[in-house]
C-alpha cells in the first residue's frame, strides 16, 4: 500500500522505499494518473488539498476528478476525509483532509503538541489535541482561526509577504507585480540550493542565486547594478523576516489557546521552523517521511485503523 498526498502544485508519494514528490499542477495538463502508474500499487490511503485549483469550478468538481483520476491508476485507493474516515467515492468530506490525516496519525503521541508543517506554498499550524475540535473544520476556518498561514518555503509571491522593504534607509513599497517567490529569498540567504528550488520560476530563467537576486531586485522595480548584491540580500532578509514574524504570531496564539507544551516542525520548510516558538523537528522521528508527512501519515492512519 502506498500513501498519496495530491495537492495543487505537487504530488507526494509513501511507499516502502521513500518519499517522492512530483511537481504536478492540477490546473495544466496534469499528468497525476500517468505519475501514479509508475507505482505499480493496486491500494492506497489518499488524502488531497488540490480541490481548490482554479481549473475547477467548484470544490466538488475537483474532489470528483482526483478521486476518479486516482481510482484510474490505483483501483483500490480509498480516500481520508474530514470526518476522520475513509471514503471510497467522491463525498464534500474529502475536501482539504490531507492536514487533518497528519494530525490524525501523531494525536497519541503528542498530546500537548501543536504541529508547523511548512509546505512550498502554505503553513498548517495545528492544536493536536482535542482532535474533536479539528473534525470538520474546513480551511476557511482554518484560516479564520490563524490554523492555515499562506505562506510557504517555495511559492509565495513576495508582494503577498510584505507590502515595503527599507533600501538604504528608506521604506520603499513593493511592487505586486509577480516578479518574485518566497524560493528566490531563501535561494539568496542560502536557505535552499538550486534543485531545493523545485517550482518554476516566475520569469521562467534559471534557479541560480544570480538569477534569484534579479528576480528580487525587480520587486523594488531596480536590478543589481542599482542596489548592488547587498541591497538584494537586505530585501530577502526582509523577506524571511516577515515570514518569521506571521508565523511566530499564529503559532504563539495556537500553543496559548490550546495549552501545548510542544512544537513540531514537519514539512520542507522545517529547518527554517526550528527554533521559532521552541519548534523541534519532527525528522529524528520520521526521517526524510516528514517532507511527505500527509501521505505518509493516512497510510498509517489507515494501518491502525484496519489493522494491514
Amino acid at each position: 500500500m502506498i500513501g498519496i498526498d495530491v495537492g495543487g502544485a505537487n504530488l507526494k508519494v509513501v511507499d516502502e522505499d521513500g518519499v517522492h514528490i512530483h511537481y504536478c499542477p492540477l490546473w495544466k495538463d496534469s499528468p497525476l494518473r500517468a505519475l501514479l502508474r509508475e507505482y505499480g500499487s493496486t491500494e492506497a490511503a489518499v488524502v488531497m488539498s488540490g480541490e481548490l485549483a482554479d481549473c475547477f469550478s467548484s470544490r466538488m468538481e475537483g474532489i470528483s476528478f482526483i478521486v476518479d483520476e486516482v481510482r484510474k491508476a490505483v483501483p483500490g485507493a480509498v480516500f481520508y476525509g474530514m470526518d476522520g474516515r475513509f471514503h471510497e467515492r467522491a463525498v464534500p468530506e474529502l475536501a482539504a483532509a490531507n492536514w487533518l490525516a497528519s494530525a490524525d496519525f501523531l494525536r497519541e503521541a503528542y498530546p500537548r503538541a501543536v504541529l508547523v508543517d511548512m509546505g512550498s506554498t502554505t503553513t498548517d499550524i495545528i492544536p493536536l489535541s482535542p482532535f474533536s475540535r479539528l473534525l470538520g473544520l474546513t480551511d476557511l476556518g482554518r484560516l479564520q482561526k490563524g490554523y492555515l498561514v499562506y505562506t510557504g518555503l517555495l511559492r509565495t509571491n513576495v508582494a503577498a509577504i510584505l507590502q515595503e522593504v527599507i533600501i538604504n534607509g528608506i521604506p520603499t513599497p513593493v511592487s505586486s507585480e509577480f516578479f518574485a517567490q518566497s524560493a528566490d529569498a531563501h535561494r539568496v540567504l542560502g536557505t535552499i540550493s538550486a534543485s531545493g528550488y523545485s517550482v518554476p520560476t516566475p520569469d521562467g530563467a534559471d534557479t541560480s542565486r544570480e538569477a534569484s537576486l534579479r528576480r528580487l531586485a525587480r520587486v523594488v522595480c531596480t536590478d543589481t547594478e542599482e542596489i548592488g548584491e547587498q541591497g538584494v540580500y537586505g530585501i530577502a532578509e526582509q523577506v524571511w523576516k516577515a515570514q518569521r514574524a506571521a508565523l511566530e504570531k499564529r503559532i504563539n496564539a495556537a500553543v496559548h489557546e490550546s495549552g501545548a507544551d510542544t512544537v513540531l516542525a514537519a514539512g520542507i520548510g522545517s529547518k527554517l521552523l526550528t527554533g521559532l516558538c521552541g519548534a523541534h523537528e519532527l525528522r529524528s522521528i520520521l526521517e526524510c517521511a516528514q517532507d511527505a508527512l500527509p501521505a505518509y501519515a493516512v497510510r498509517e492512519v489507515y494501518r491502525r485503523i484496519t489493522g494491514h
